[in-house]
């Protein structure tokens, strides 16, 4: 099956948005649904090497709204996981393919829950990697506080600043401790990120979508009631950080157990953004998942 992909538009509310198709789309079946790889606000480009990959897939990648070639059109404010959630209903209905197979990470996990809790039905099976839902943590007062603190970092300060804390946040092991959210956030040039504020408040993860993913309450009696098959994955590297956290959290309340991918949080990651995880066993392990009933 061919790897090239097939750009593809779709017009949705506030939004133009794109996607790829590798494969031909009506080659899919029952045994081997089309797979539909999502990310937030990660786009397309960071599936390049997993999706490499899974040639015995036809498989679809996207740019969420306001990333990548997806351009909003809308007032370009913070979005919510209900929002992506809608977004990716017009897109799987648009395949015409019937219910597909969803491989979600990050921000993108978050909305792949949101998806099947709205819409079960279009989702076979989703495979949710490490959903950064901090509010399911038992520390979920302070995490929920460190988030906020980023955010309000954001718009007083800038760009550089708040992703220095950000990336702090997601480094941190363990339970985080009382007043963390309080603490003075790291230098920015220690992690090459501009100390300047250059004014804008747009930023795809910072501007747009921490607050509403991070913040986002998994509708567990929903997700319970859904006939899509819901597994919840964490990195074998990421033990005690938060994504990770929080994604045994979600599977506790799912009543079901965790499975452990190869690497970290992008662990199926080839270079795209110069971090590498280990994509051909985590290709592996995806299929192992994907065709076990």
């Amino acid at each position: 099956m061919t790897t090239k992909p097939e750009s593809h538009t779709l017009a949705a509310p506030g939004a133009t948005l794109a996607y790829d198709v590798r494969g031909e789309l009506g080659h899919a079946d029952a045994d081997h649904p089309v797979l539909l790889l999502i990310g937030s606000p990660m786009d397309a480009v960071g599936f390049t090497t997993l999706a490499s990959h899974l040639t015995d897939r036809v498989v679809v990648t996207y740019d969420p709204r306001g990333t990548g070639r997806s351009v909003r059109s809308d007032d370009k404010g913070a979005l919510t996981p209900d929002q992506h959630a809608e977004d990716l209903r017009q897109l799987i209905e648009a395949l015409g393919v019937g219910a597909v197979d969803v491989f979600a990470s990050s921000g993108g996990a978050v909305n792949g829950l949101a998806l099947v809790a709205r819409h079960p039905g279009l989702v076979r099976t989703l495979v949710a990697h490490e959903p950064p839902a901090v509010r399911t943590v038992p520390d979920h007062e302070q995490a929920w506080a460190a988030v906020q603190g980023i955010h309000r970092t954001y718009q007083s300060q800038g760009m550089g600043p708040a992703m220095a804390k950000f990336i702090a946040l997601t480094m941190q092991k363990g339970p985080l401790p009382d007043g963390y959210a309080d603490a003075p956030g790291p230098d920015p040039a220690g992690f090459g990120l501009p100390a300047e504020d250059d004014g804008s408040r747009d930023d795809a993860l910072l501007g747009q979508n921490l607050l509403g993913c991070c913040g986002y309450r998994p509708d567990f009696a929903a997700l319970a009631a859904a006939p899509t098959r819901i597994v919840i994955a964490v990195g074998k590297e990421s033990e005690g950080e938060l994504a990770s956290r929080a994604g045994l959290a979600i599977a506790e309340r799912l009543g079901t157990s965790p499975e452990v991918f190869p690497s970290h949080h992008g662990g199926f990651l080839g270079g795209e953004y110069g971090q590498h995880g280990e994509p051909e066993p985590f290709a592996t392990k995806l299929r192992e998942v994907l065709e076990t009933t």
